[in-house]
């Protein structure tokens, strides 16, 4: 294949969807004769980019519209205002981003990357393509049009050597590993991790329940040890990956007709299926397609031939799969024909993905310690059916003397440089967890000036760290001020976060004008941090004097400078 038909794939990810992206678009890409190099983008030497003549970004968002931690480095090199206007004129690029509309910033990375591309010469294949989670299909209501838009584009920028021919779909592509017998299986689920950058040994010293045994929602205070002596700030995430409990793999494995029925315990692929491979996960569509290319009922593919073709078909994907939330396990006992050869593995099944946990404490006030917050996720379908988080799940059944590997990642957070500047926290729920870590630092600094915003239902089933802050608030050292959205009369109006600040409007404005008071909103991504920052505006234009429009841009500004930081969710 020549040089002039290949192409690179660079992609940011925060939980491995935009790496999931960039190998359906690499396999999309061989049917027209194209060789993609698919590279995470901090493990691509960003000098080398000018070099590259056809490059793809797939950008997933984070967070309010920041970029995945993986794209941080890349990002600030790329806006050094001393770069040259022309640097990459001899670039072709395309760039798909993956986001959520119910977040403010919908795929801004992607948009923000694609705008400095082309400021810096290089020359756009085709429009930006844009995932959205809330589409009927996922991200892949977006992506699979884009792809076709994709393979046009490069058809017109590269056509078809003399003697190939696109591969029509729905041809089966070749598999992306090999495997082959082993003389064992390796138990050790810790090695791999051992060698990973970040990753330290742990031992767990606590694991309790910190709501009320009654209440609804269980949420664990975790206490981690370590061997050595770790190190990260406020705001950082431990990165847990989970093993499903061997119960469930062993249903998944006798239930599952496409394994052999006298697979041996210690086979490779029950190490496959527990240690790397998500079973439990709700499939996006491509898995459909590889059900398809390996059903053996008439049935059976008549049906899946519905789920794949457009229209109606995409509605009755829906209905099936994503509305219910069915997982791979269900749709494999109803597709029970169906026949994944084992080299298809990788292909076939996502993988199973570590969780990160914003860290819940201080390394100076806990030195060699990580603590977290964690719900533990648990929910029916409108099947009916139960769902339990794999990764919660694997936590919840951690005791104490049980050794795991952690991985830490940079978190968003920054402390303000002088200890006497006011901070403002908001964190309702388990959002008060990197809160807690940030409050915790700042009072063993020596700092004071530290207010704290929580939410929940209830004071006296879910106030999570409730006497922590009371017991600051007590000596003074935190202005703790509480929204418990049910202990509220019948038929009076609930109370939220955003309106107890509202209550607070005139000391806000003191606090973020006068004092230049840092806020830091951490927690759900839902409604919670839009009415935060209506909240602020609103104090901003009552006891500011600002005009709505300028109360706006006021708070915006607050962002732009780090004044103003969010940690949310989805």
């Amino acid at each position: 294949m020549s040089e002039s038909r290949t192409l690179l794939i660079l992609f940011a990810t925060e939980t491995g969807n935009a790496q999931d992206v960039s190998d359906t678009i690499a396999r999309q890409c061989r049917r027209i004769s194209f060789h993609a190099r698919v590279i995470s983008i901090d493990a691509y030497p960003l000098a080398d980019l000018v070099a590259e003549e056809l490059v793809l970004f797939v950008i997933s968002t984070t967070g309010s519209g920041q970029e995945p931690r993986s794209m941080t480095p890349s990002w600030n090199m790329l806006l050094r205002s001393d770069l040259p206007n022309n640097l990459f004129e001899d670039m072709t690029f395309a760039v798909f981003g993956l986001g959520d509309t119910a977040y403010e910033k919908f795929c801004w990375p992607a948009k923000k990357l694609c705008r400095r591309l082309l400021t810096l010469g290089a020359t756009e294949l085709c429009e930006r393509g844009e995932g959205d989670d809330q589409h009927l299909l996922g991200i892949d209501g977006g992506l699979l049009p884009w792809i076709d838009t994709l393979l046009e584009a490069l058809l017109r920028h590269s056509p078809l050597p003399l003697g190939k021919a696109e591969v029509p779909l729905p041809s089966i592509p070749p598999p992306r590993v090999k495997l082959v017998p082993a003389e064992g299986a390796n138990d050790d689920h810790a090695e791999p991790l051992r060698h990973l950058d970040n990753y330290h040994s742990a031992t767990v010293r606590h694991n309790e329940r910190i709501t009320a045994r009654d209440w609804y929602q269980d949420v664990r205070h975790l206490e981690l040890d370590f061997d050595d002596a770790i190190q990260y700030s406020p705001g950082d995430v431990a990165v847990i990956h989970p093993t499903p409990n061997p119960k469930d793999v062993d249903s998944f494995l006798e239930n599952n007709q496409t394994l052999p029925p006298n697979l041996p315990r210690t086979a490779t692929i029950r190490e496959l299926f527990t240690r790397y491979v998500d079973f439990s996960a709700v499939p996006r569509r491509g898995f459909f397609q590889y059900l398809r290319y390996f059903s053996t009922d008439d049935v059976e593919t008549e049906k899946l031939n519905e789920f794949l073709s457009p229209g109606e078909g995409a509605d009755e994907l829906y209905e099936y799969c994503y509305r219910v939330k069915r997982t791979i396990k269900e749709i494999l006992i109803d597709f029970h024909h169906v026949k994944i050869p084992k080299c298809y593995i990788f292909d076939a099944f996502p993988s199973l993905r570590p969780r990160q946990f914003s860290i819940a404490s201080s390394v100076k006030v806990h030195p060699g310690q990580i603590q977290l917050c964690i719900a533990i996720v648990k929910y029916r379908t409108q099947l009916r059916l139960p769902r339990r988080g794999v990764c919660t799940t694997y936590i919840s059944e951690l005791k104490p003397g049980d050794k795991l590997f952690v991985g830490i990642q940079k978190g968003f957070f920054q402390l303000p440089t002088q200890k006497d500047t006011p901070i403002i926290c908001v964190g309702p729920g388990t959002g008060v967890a990197p809160i807690r870590s940030l409050i915790e630092q700042r009072i063993h600094d020596g700092s004071t000036a530290n207010v704290l915003y929580f939410g929940s239902r209830s004071a006296s089933k879910d106030q999570h760290y409730g006497p922590e802050w009371k017991a600051y608030a007590e000596t003074q050292k935190l202005t703790y001020r509480t929204a418990f959205s049910r202990d509220v009369p019948e038929g009076t109006k609930r109370i939220y976060v955003q309106d107890v600040i509202q209550q607070d409007a005139e000391d806000i404005w003191k606090l973020v004008d006068q004092a230049g008071a840092w806020v830091y909103i951490s927690g759900s991504s839902n409604k919670m941090p839009t009415a935060v920052k209506s909240a602020i505006q609103d104090a901003v234009e009552r006891f500011g004097g600002y005009t709505p429009e300028d109360a706006v841009r006021y708070v915006e500004r607050m962002g732009q400078e780090g004044r103003l930081i969010e940690e949310c969710w989805s």
